[in-house]
């Protein structure tokens, strides 16, 4: 039998019957392909959402910089006991200067000190802004866009100036009608000259990162005091040697705080993509999840695809005789009851797509998550839900392919 005869009889006969017997029978169709649908649409929805937080965090890392590397005495994710950290000594600023002396591939480097304070203008005031006491090289090292005035000096460093650099939040709040520049603004009480102010950041990991100002390091210890414990900012030239800059980091701070052969490192070497790392096996066990309950449900879909064929094949079972009798093959038959039930599945994964996609759309418009589902997702979720179809209906096809016509065309 030719190609063209076998694509005619078998494929186009066999789905003009299928699409048939779906409409002959459009309640249980309908109840069946919801199945599928729910187990689509939870699939999708839950992904999107999971991948859209994804996404967010990963744009939050990068306004910190894929060339930043932060050595503090507490690593970013703490396990254990915290007083083991709080114990650790303090930096000091000669280790600062022999790190910049001694790395070779530090294009910017800076101490930072912060506190929590309220900044005031006149009647006007901010509450729990972060402090941040730094030198120059720091708007380099956090990719700060100055939007008026200037940032940080050298000078403002070396003569202790009483100066600060406002965060957007902070300069729309106190200047909301105003321009800032020149302006004083009162930090714990203390007066400051404002000479410069922030483009927008966004939030980091929850963090608002427009609610801060900068001050010199100098006048930041001169006002608030030396005790705070210091943190090392530092900007590399090439983002793709962080493990080689990692270990020489560690070994020139070993060596400039005197740590012995074999005691622990008394600091932490933060890197932003391993904050990254971190957090996908966090959103990896989400995902495993989300996975399992799609899939379970999925599964649910599809034995009851298998159930409503078995009993279409019991009730068409005088039609399966006749066709079989005018000389039909079992592998049209086959044919036909796999194009039913893939139909049916297929039909609830676009139904459970568009369900899917609109839950996510609805949870990002009304909550803080923006959901970010992928084409290939959707794709993903579309042929899986009719493989799921296809699997479930092999054996009430081949069940029917293999009805003698005889015994089929006596059944009651």
């Amino acid at each position: 039998m030719s190609f063209r005869r076998v694509f005619r009889v078998d494929v186009l006969e066999g789905a003009r019957i299928a699409v048939f017997s779906l409409q002959a029978n459009r309640m249980r169709t309908v109840l069946t392909t919801l199945g599928i649908g729910i187990g689509v649409a939870t699939l999708l929805a839950i992904v999107g959402i999971i991948q859209g937080l994804n996404s967010s965090f990963e744009k939050q890392l990068a306004t910190l910089g894929a060339n930043t590397v932060f050595i503090s005495k507490y690593p970013w994710m703490i396990k254990g006991n915290w007083w083991i950290y709080r114990n650790r000594k303090n930096f000091t600023l000669e280790q600062v200067a022999q790190l910049r002396s001694q790395a070779d591939f530090i294009t910017a480097i800076s101490p930072a000190v912060m506190r929590m304070s309220d900044v005031a203008h006149g009647a006007l005031q901010v509450s729990n802004v972060r402090i941040n006491g730094v030198w120059s090289d720091y708007q380099a090292i956090g990719n700060y866009e100055v939007v008026s005035g200037r940032f940080l000096t050298r000078a403002d460093e070396e003569v202790n100036r009483a100066v600060t650099v406002l965060g957007a939040d902070v300069a729309a709040s106190l200047f909301p009608s105003i321009s800032p520049l020149g302006q004083t603004v009162r930090i714990d009480g203390r007066p400051f000259q404002v000479v410069g102010t922030l483009g927008r950041k966004g939030k980091v990991v929850a963090e608002n990162m427009d609610l801060s100002v900068f001050m010199p390091f100098k006048t930041f210890n001169s006002h608030f005091g030396k005790g705070r414990p210091m943190q090392i900012a530092i900007a590399v030239a090439d983002a793709g040697q962080m493990a080689k800059v990692e270990d020489q980091l560690v070994g020139i701070m070993r060596r400039v705080r005197a740590t012995p052969p074999g005691q622990a490192d008394d600091f932490n070497v933060n890197r932003t993509d391993s904050l990254a790392a971190t957090y996908e096996q966090l959103t990896g066990a989400l995902y495993a999840v989300a996975t399992g309950v799609g899939l379970i449900t999925l599964l649910v879909g599809g034995i009851g695809i298998m159930n409503i064929m078995l009993v279409s094949v019991r009730e068409r079972t005088r039609e399966i005789g006749v066709r079989r009798a005018l000389g039909a093959r079992q592998r049209t038959i086959v044919l036909q009851f796999l194009m039913e039930a893939s139909s049916v599945s297929a039909v609830g994964g676009l139904l459970g797509t568009t369900v899917g996609l609109g839950t996510a759309k609805i949870v990002s418009l009304v909550t803080p998550l923006a959901a970010d589902v992928r084409p290939s997702t959707v794709v993903g979720g579309v042929a899986f839900a009719a493989l799921v179809g296809l699997l479930f209906g092999i054996w009430p096809a081949a069940r029917a392919a293999k009805l003698d016509p005889v015994e089929a065309l006596r059944y009651e």
